[in-house]
């Protein structure tokens, strides 16, 4: 056993010695050196991906009252998938300062705000106002080798990820063009009216962990997005979707694309986000509504969603890290002078905002608000945090969320230990305002639980894909799965 402990050492100072040299080595190298391979140095048979993995599968089960009749809406269109830095570099855009543009306006602006979310690892979407300049990159794009054409769109890739259960029946409503319905599954229906001449396209510039551009290096694989969309900008759907629940008759109906009505102007942005207001008004109150947030870079708008009657419409609301920090930035909420994070989100600060929401925004005994679910999800974990005694079966809902993120990132049909890797913090803290107590990484036991006043919070790592073949529509997925093995009771 000697010469394996001095294995072990000489691995430690040798991962030691390479972050000396460069710290910024991509996260998936110095996980796979730090954990994986020292469990094998030990002669453990099992690593904490194949247990974390086999946790899972025993975890997930069937809901006692599962869904059978889904409507999705209202956002859609064709995704152009292809590497970012490789688009650019085909438009005779050379590599630079990175920026933020909450619009992009110009491909130089384009330049700038791709450089900016690469640097950091981050996925982000912009509209793009230019038609011209839109359509002439577009077209670079679709013409380009090795671009690839999916369904696009939060509703219409929640209604394809939950199309793939046959035992459901989906509904999707959005503009829908040609080339959409030919990629949609023959599962889902679509509203007559709801089928449009044209599709809308949106441009997916991916880039991978360790990628690098002039001098930018990605810490992380992820996804820049930008459109000129105005079907889905003006939400020109909702009140076709809304009409379209009467006849359909859904259990559950699944919304977004409020985040695409931000490259409006600010008059016909608020009186959209008041009809759309009354239109959620008109869904039946026995039927829970899951609202899918996305990435927006305006505050009022936020703000408006938050406080305009959106929040206490909707049941459950989905979102990621950066949706998460924004909105309680928007909103003077917990920790909301933290400008950015710095790597994996603190647990802590994470769970302490979900609090806030569900508390401040959320169903309680002095609130008439139908929000008691919200699903959050990062690349080194998920949270579920549901006000007590209306979902049940959340454990399996989380632990299948974070499971179809490594299935899908890495295009397999299981979790293929070999090609994951655990990036989640091996302990912490469940608060940093409030009561807490602290929480350490058990691969065998990966869904953690704690409450505090009334709300549960179900906790566990991701399995993270070392070389992902495709990052968009993860969150999508991710959503979709837990919904489908939670169970909703409206008391």
């Amino acid at each position: 056993m000697w010469h394996k402990s001095v294995c072990v050492a000489l691995v430690a100072l040798a991962t030691g010695y390479v972050f000396l040299l460069d710290p910024d080595l991509p996260d998936s190298v110095l996980e796979y050196i730090s954990a994986s391979y020292l469990y094998q140095l030990r002669g453990d048979r099992v690593s904490p991906e194949s247990s974390m993995a086999a946790a899972w599968d025993s975890l997930i089960i069937q809901p006692a009252k599962q869904w059978s009749r889904v409507a999705v809406g209202v956002n859609a269109c064709v995704d152009v998938i292809l590497s970012g830095v490789k688009l650019l570099q085909a438009l005779g855009l050379d590599s630079g300062g990175g920026r933020d543009h909450s619009v992009l306006h110009s491909t130089t602006d384009l330049k700038e705000a791709f450089s900016h979310f690469m640097g950091k690892g981050a996925a982000a979407e912009r509209f793009f106002s230019d038609a011209a300049s839109f359509h002439h990159v577009a077209q670079t794009a679709s013409e380009y080798p090795g671009a690839q054409l999916y369904v696009g769109g939060n509703a219409a890739l929640i209604g394809q990820k939950i199309a793939m259960n046959p035992d459901l029946k989906v509904m999707l409503c959005g503009p829908i063009g040609p080339k959409l319905h030919e990629l949609l599954d023959e599962n889902v229906i679509v509203p007559p009216k709801s089928m449009q001449e044209l599709d809308e396209f949106h441009l997916i510039l991916e880039y991978q962990a360790g990628e690098e551009w002039g001098q930018l290096r990605a810490p992380n694989a992820n996804r820049f997005i930008f459109s000129h969309d105005l079907s889905n900008g003006a939400m020109n759907m909702l009140e076709v979707f809304v009409s379209s629940l009467e006849e359909f008759q859904p259990d559950l109906v699944v919304l977004s694309g409020l985040h695409m009505i931000e490259g409006q102007n600010k008059e016909v942005r608020q009186q959209r986000l008041l009809e759309a207001v009354a239109a959620i008004s008109d869904i039946p109150t026995d039927v829970p509504v899951h609202l899918e947030l996305a990435s927006m870079t305006d505050p009022d708008l936020m703000s408006e969603i938050i406080h305009q009657q959106v929040f206490p419409l909707v049941d459950s609301i989905g979102l990621n890290e950066q949706e998460l920090l924004f909105l309680t930035q928007a909103a003077a909420g917990p920790h909301a002078a933290l400008t950015s994070w710095n790597g994996t989100p603190d647990v802590g600060v994470v769970s302490d905002i979900l609090f806030w929401i569900l508390k401040e925004h959320g169903r309680t005994p002095t609130k008439d608000s139908d929000l008691t679910r919200i699903h959050f999800h990062t690349l080194a974990y998920h949270v579920l945090a549901t006000v007590d005694g209306y979902w049940a079966n959340q454990v399996a809902a989380v632990a299948a969320g974070a499971r179809v993120a490594g299935t899908q990132a890495c295009a397999t049909e299981t979790i293929d230990a070999s090609r994951v890797f655990l990036k989640a913090p091996r302990e912490f803290a469940t608060s940093r305002i409030g009561e807490s107590s602290v929480v350490s990484l058990n691969p065998s036991e990966p869904v953690s639980e704690w409450h505090r006043d009334g709300i549960s919070f179900h906790y566990t790592p991701v399995l993270v894909c070392r070389d992902p073949l495709r990052t968009v529509g993860l969150g999508d997925a991710i959503s979709a799965e837990g919904l489908l093995y939670s169970e909703f009771s409206s008391q």
